[in-house]
């Protein structure tokens, strides 16, 4: 329940309406998986997840992700995607700029039927990551 107010708070957010008076959002990792393209430049399968204790913030304020893994990754959000709801999950999305200058997508999805588990997607157009996170207080 606690998840669901989070996630109305952040469509609100996302949409525009309290976009002066954006807040920061932390979330917790809990595991990591990744996915690659091979020489023929088909996706291959996704890895097994391994456990990843990281933060990742999102900060309102400066319109950027921090994920605070070993080696620090920025990501300036370039601009808010349309939430997305189906039967089985709610998807915000960003397009996004990393520290490097390279583009990618990033998606933090709601598994409504998997007791609203939360993902956090990082994608890229030869490289995919997927955090399972959660929010911290």
């Amino acid at each position: 329940m606690k998840s669901l107010r989070y996630l109305l708070l952040l469509t609100v957010l996302f949409c525009g309406f309290q976009r002066t008076t954006a807040q920061v959002y932390r979330f917790k990792t809990r595991s990591l998986s990744v996915m690659d393209k091979n020489d023929k430049g088909a996706w291959n399968k996704w890895s097994e997840f391994k456990k990843a204790e990281i933060v990742i913030t999102l900060d309102g304020k400066k319109d950027r992700f921090i994920v605070n893994s070993k080696e620090l990754q920025l990501y300036k959000i370039d601009s808010y995607l349309e939430k997305v709801s189906t039967e089985n999950d709610d998807t915000m999305g960003f397009n996004c700029t990393d520290n490097d200058g390279a583009k990618c997508v990033i998606l933090i999805v709601t598994r409504k039927k998997e007791a609203n588990r939360m993902q956090f997607y990082i994608n890229y157009n030869d490289l995919k990551m997927v955090y399972n996170i959660y929010n911290t207080k």
